[in-house]
């Protein structure tokens, strides 16, 4: 059979010559991944729900053919393989475990990209702004529901499917019973309650809520000011209450960045709306940062915990043992030498990629960002250049946060739309092989 490979702003794999018109990618998928995620969260699925969903999309996207991926998404193809080859620094089958659980998640964000950079005529950029935007919802009334009752709990219908044995296990047991915070007496850090719900953890919400809080001033721009416009316009300063009360660092530099680099764009292409608007969203937050006493807490959180140097002793330990093993490293995070610290290779993505997976890993991973930075840097509307900004967020807080799979799931698609969208050069001829 005649096949054509045609390249122009991406690669596209087996089109056989003369096939009918393809069929389009079903939003069903995309849809159920993130719009019904507090169903999967209630049922304990939440951090798994996603993976079965991407096997759906690899099986829709091989009954369609003609798959195009951009060109430089090589990058990140080289860091899978890179990832999955330090297996052989697994020792025990707990980390195994995780292990298989953090490549699926990879392989799915990879499915994800690819999915949303195929799916043209029905992941359109209104839609798929629109699920980001209710998955910031779900993320908002969740920290509400974290401060209305901050100690409540309850088992998931997971909790009496799987055997104890797995419950043991630190991730499993998180899942299976789930909480509106972070919060814990005995550990590392002595902090009071924080938001975190649907989510593992404080800086998970912190890292969506940085994420998704530009993609919704994005989808303002796109609809009709009528009911679901000023549902959202009422709602963005109400979500700072949570915001602000996670008293997440983290959180606060990646919407300063955000904010920071819009105002630059916005200023030097002349978009003057755009800058008193920008310019009035930052009047509100530090209205509701004073209101609220955000910088009083911060500074007791700082003097009563001493998580920056601890984390600084951390990162420092995690480097050290990386060089004792820089090709492939120990194939996941690993006990501190410090006792009642965290493990070796969490506090920050980018340090679980080096300490779990070596510096060749970490070197194509970062690259990956980067390339999706500049990949996006054309865009010219407000939407495609927030789905840009997002990319400067992702880079800034891989260094403190856990981005697998909440921040990648985000703006991974983000940067597939924005470089779909950017793709405007034709199709080059058709080239027969044999």
């Amino acid at each position: 059979m005649d096949t054509h490979f045609a390249v122009a702003g991406g690669a596209r794999v087996g089109v056989p010559v003369g096939d009918p018109v393809r069929t389009e990618l079903p939003r069903w998928p995309f849809t159920a991944m993130l719009a019904f995620f507090p169903l999967w969260w209630v049922l304990g699925f939440a951090e798994m729900a996603w993976i079965p969903l991407a096997a759906c999309m690899v099986v829709l996207m091989v009954r369609r053919g003609g798959i195009q991926v951009p060109r430089g998404f090589a990058i990140w193809l080289m860091f899978i393989v890179l990832m999955c080859a330090s297996v052989i620094g697994i020792d025990t089958s707990g980390r195994m475990i995780g292990f298989v659980y953090r490549a699926l998640l990879y392989i799915m964000i990879t499915v994800v990209f690819v999915y949303v950079y195929n799916a043209r005529e029905t992941l359109t950029m209104r839609y798929v702004l629109g699920v980001l935007t209710l998955f910031w919802l779900w993320a908002v009334l969740g920290g509400f529901a974290g401060i209305i009752a901050p100690e409540f709990s309850f088992r998931t219908p997971l909790s009496y499917v799987l055997p104890q044995g797995l419950q043991a296990n630190e991730l499993i047991g998180e899942m299976v019973v789930r909480r509106l915070t972070q919060y814990n007496p005995d550990s590392w850090l002595a902090l009071d309650p924080r938001p975190s719900a649907p989510f593992l953890y404080t800086n998970g919400w912190g890292n969506v809520y940085s994420i998704t809080l530009p993609m919704v001033v994005a989808y303002l721009t796109l609809i009709p000011r009528g009911r679901r416009f000023w549902l959202l316009i009422v709602t963005i300063p109400l979500s700072l209450v949570p915001a602000f009360l996670t008293l997440n660092r983290g959180m606060f530099i990646g919407l300063a960045v955000a904010a920071a680099y819009l105002f630059f764009r916005f200023a030097l292409a002349g978009r003057l709306r755009a800058v008193a608007l920008l310019s009035v969203i930052g009047v509100i937050a530090g209205i509701a940062a004073v209101a609220l006493d955000v910088g009083s807490k911060l500074t007791d959180r700082v003097e009563t915990s001493s998580s920056t140097e601890d984390r600084a002793n951390l990162y420092e330990e995690t480097f050290v043992r990386t060089l004792q093993s820089p090709f492939f490293g120990y194939g996941a995070p690993r006990p501190s030498f410090t006792d009642g610290a965290p493990s070796a290779g969490t506090q920050g993505h980018l340090w679980m990629v080096m300490f779990s997976h070596g510096f060749p890993a970490l070197i194509c991973f970062l690259l990956a960002l980067v390339w999706m930075f500049f990949a996006t840097a054309r865009a010219s509307s407000t939407a495609m250049l927030v789905l840009h900004t997002v990319q400067l967020v992702i880079l800034v807080e891989v260094f403190f946060y856990g981005v697998l799979p909440n921040g990648l799931i985000l703006t991974f698609p983000a940067a597939a739309l924005a470089m779909r969208e950017l793709r405007t050069k034709p199709l080059s001829p058709p080239v027969s092989t044999r």
